[in-house]
């Protein structure tokens, strides 16, 4: 399988934590930090991404929600934008595993329809699969450009965003653009309600690509914790970690209950 998983921290709480598109869990490093006394955290590069980068694992969610689960113990997951969408499918598939579920970022729907007013023009999305394929550099680059948006200073989290994606190897292009297909196509929304264990919902107000509307409308219909940060965009975790992790307590006091 290959599938990277790099276990730190030596607290009492397990925490399993998935990064989004084109990215690997190096992002996290902060994030890592401000938790590893608390929790053990066991930080996955998903397939295709990062020291996973030969994993023959498909990023389909559900696979890899099964691949994760095996190689850690039940804990609190957490996921990030795409990573985000592999947590919910795992907190569905299951509930033994993940005994309380985060999501940064992410919403049960990416892709805007005519019931779904949030979330990303369909046709942009799809584009950007193909514009992989003819400018690979150019197009994560816009895509970077659109996580910073937003934030409290773009400029910056930019450079961070371009000094971390390519640290650990050029995620697999055939990788990349099953990522955009699954962004584009899933749909969970008809299975929040069935989310068994604590959830807590957490946004950017200034986030462009997960719509704060869409991650409240996630948290009600799951019946989680739903909390905005003010000057956040799409990756709070740079920036304003203490808010992050004063969202994420609940389920971290829920599992040791």
């Amino acid at each position: 399988m290959n599938l990277f998983i790099d276990r730190q921290g030596t607290g009492p709480v397990p925490l399993v934590l998935l990064h989004g598109w084109a990215m690997h869990g190096g992002v996290f490093d902060d994030l890592v930090d401000a938790l590893r006394e608390r929790c053990t955290l066991y930080v996955v590069d998903l397939p295709g991404h990062g020291h996973s980068r030969d994993s023959g694992l498909p990023l389909e969610p559900q696979a890899c929600a099964w691949a994760i689960a095996e190689a850690t113990p039940p804990a609190v997951w957490v996921g990030w934008s795409l990573g985000g969408l592999i947590a919910q499918s795992a907190g569905l598939r299951l509930p033994e595993k993940v005994r309380a579920l985060g999501v940064l970022c992410s919403t049960p729907k990416f892709s805007r329809g005519q019931d779904w007013p949030y979330g990303s023009d369909p046709t942009l999305v799809r584009q950007l699969a193909t514009d992989l394929e003819t400018d690979y550099h150019a197009t994560i680059e816009r895509f970077l450009a659109l996580e910073a948006m937003g934030s409290q200073d773009p400029r910056s989290e930019l450079r961070h965003l371009r000094s971390l994606v390519f640290a650990r190897g050029e995620p697999d292009l055939r990788i990349l653009q099953e990522g955009i297909r699954i962004l584009d196509e899933t749909d969970l929304r008809q299975d929040m309600t069935a989310l068994s264990m604590p959830t807590a919902w957490i946004c950017g107000r200034r986030d462009r690509l997960a719509a704060p509307a869409a991650v409240a409308w996630a948290a009600e219909h799951a019946g989680g914790q739903f909390t905005q940060i003010e000057h956040a965009g799409h990756a709070p975790f740079f920036g304003h970690v203490p808010a992050v992790v004063a969202a994420l307590e609940p389920l971290l006091e829920a599992f040791r209950e």
